[in-house]
């Protein structure tokens, strides 16, 4: 507890320090000079990551929280840095990632007359983020550092932007640092559990749609022994296959973009969906076509019932109505339904179901594992699912996979998570988060294989951070899909437009000679045979590396 004279830069870098920070994510601005000067002694403990553009810099913040479950730290300067950052702050919000955005400002006697590189920033991020806390004076930074942080991490995650005017954080003040904020807990009630278990115990098709923030390990282990224990079928929502291991036989897909027929049906043919941390989002449900409310089966006897466990009472019956809304985190309410005595009735009623359903989830997790193998394009010349077949069998456990937003991004599909928190990809579908987030991902698990996938047009929205990784040596292995076009687009206007293509061709650089001129490792590979040998040349290679994957 500090009574010292200190500046407010220097009363929020101690704040930093006392919630254990280590890593920091900038573009370094005029607007927060006096913060910037507080961290200079401090560089044992808490190292700058200079990026090259506040996006990145955003991106790199999200997807560190996202992998340690504690809000990553982003540092921009006012105005057009702000505006930069969006991008990423938007992905946290929609991703549930905890995030803490400080935000330069113009000295606080000069607010409310558009000086330079004013913004408002309430306005600008006021359906974006969490919550917006404006520092009026350096004696308060203590207390609005821990307001923001637990606001990050309690209840559904998401980002929180804290604004600095740039006068207060030169101002001298005595200031008593608080404690490190910790995370307020959503838990089910007792009697939540008990209609939970009614219904589970009525059920003959249950479905597990799994997703959603905050997963750990212990989730995941959680997860296999509750579905194991009452014989549930579990299927991941958008960008969260990491939330179950793929391997388990239980796994039955991802309800992405475009998801199987089969895993469609599954879910439809179900009597009771279990939404655990899922947002029940638009991608998810098929533009919400997957659930109709109130619904009927084939018969017109019953309306499946729908359990949504999700750790935010705002969510919950925001876009469906559940028979069960259960304000809690998933791993809460795993333990919590783990402690429970099973009822011997529920057991012994469920013996002819259980063995249907195993019939169920077999025949799913068949579809799932053909789905894996079947070729995808035999006649490409750059076959990809070779080249996911290769990643799925070499890449150890805890490698992470990040990847941004195009339909090269579909491949990641093909590839098997089996550890939770090794998917970094934002499911608000932003363009220009693979890289960045890549690299993040190696900062925090530097021991982790860590590759990126992005398409031609994605790498190119944030490839510069490639300096960054050279800067701080974080080997990522970068591949780029590159098919010289926008190649989502393209193909929508396949569909809705034949023939009239426009705005959607690219001239794109030579990628591999790019990572050599920003002295990483560059290759290019135009078949996939030619695949292994590149990659594996790459990961010898101890420094960031590029792979250009020319495909058609």
């Amino acid at each position: 507890m500090s009574q010292a004279t200190r500046s407010g830069g220097q009363i929020l870098v101690d704040g930093l320090r006392a919630n254990r920070v280590r890593h920091v994510f900038c573009v370094p601005g005029e607007s927060y000079l006096a913060a910037l000067d507080a961290f200079y002694q401090h560089q044992k403990q808490i190292q700058l990551i200079v990026c090259r553009q506040e996006g990145g810099a955003a991106y790199m913040a999200e997807a560190y929280g996202k992998l340690s479950g504690q809000p990553g730290i982003c540092f921009v300067s006012r105005g057009p840095g702000a505006a930069n950052a969006m991008v990423g702050i938007h992905t946290a919000f929609q991703d549930s990632t905890p995030l803490l955005l400080f935000v330069g400002q113009i000295p606080r006697r000069e607010l409310g007359r558009e000086a330079f590189q004013e913004l408002d920033y309430r306005k600008v991020y006021g359906g974006v983020a969490k919550a917006v806390f404006q520092v009026q004076q350096a004696a308060d930074i203590p207390q609005q550092l821990f307001d923001a942080w637990t606001t990050a991490i309690s209840h559904r995650p998401g980002p929180v932007v804290v604004e600095l005017p740039e006068d207060m954080l030169a101002e001298q003040a005595v200031a008593a640092d608080r404690e490190p904020a910790t995370r307020i807990a959503n838990r089910p009630t007792a009697e939540s559990l008990r209609r939970f278990t009614k219904l589970l115990k009525k059920s003959a098709r249950p479905v597990v749609i799994g997703g959603g923030a905050a997963w750990t390990p212990q989730t995941n282990s959680a997860l296999a022994d509750f579905a194991e224990k009452h014989c549930l079928p579990v299927a991941c929502a958008f960008r969260r296959q990491d939330m179950f291991d793929n391997t388990h036989p239980h796994y039955v897909g991802d309800l992405g973009l475009a998801p199987t027929p089969h895993l469609l049906k599954l879910v439809k043919d179900a009597d009771l969906v279990i939404a655990l941390s899922a947002r029940l989002g638009e991608i998810t449900t098929g533009s919400y076509t997957l659930f109709a409310v109130p619904e009927f089966d084939a018969s017109g006897r019953g309306r499946r019932k729908l359990a949504h466990i999700f750790p935010s009472a705002q969510e919950l019956n925001s876009v469906y109505h559940a028979d069960l809304g259960i304000d809690s985190d998933a791993e809460t309410f795993l333990q919590a339904m783990a402690k429970l005595e099973p009822e011997a009735a529920m057991e012994a009623r469920a013996i002819p179901a259980r063995q249907l359903q195993r019939q169920r989830i077999a025949t799913a997790r068949q579809h799932y594992l053909a789905e894996l193998q079947s070729p995808k394009e035999p006649d490409a010349p750059l076959r990809m699912d070779q080249i996911m077949q290769f990643l799925r069998a070499r890449l150890p456990a805890d490698s992470i996979i990040a990847n941004g937003a195009g339909n090269f991004a579909r491949w990641c599909r093909l590839y098997q998570f089996r550890q939770a928190n090794t998917q970094l990809a934002s499911t608000n579908g932003s363009m220009g988060y693979g890289a960045p987030a890549a690299i993040a991902g190696k900062i925090v698990r530097p021991q982790s294989i860590v590759v990126s996938f992005s398409g031609d047009g994605c790498f190119l929205m944030n490839g510069q951070e490639l300096a960054t990784a050279v800067q701080y040596d974080i080997r990522v292995i970068f591949l780029v899909l590159n098919n010289n076009q926008y190649g989502t687009i393209r193909s929508h206007q396949q569909r809705r437009f034949p023939g009239r293509p426009i705005a959607t061709s690219l001239n794109n650089p030579d990628f591999a000679a790019l990572a050599r001129a920003y002295h990483a490792f560059g290759a290019c590979v135009t078949r996939a045979e030619e695949f292994e040998a590149v990659f594996e040349q790459a990961l010898r290679a101890k420094r960031p590396a590029v792979i250009e994957l020319k495909t058609d």
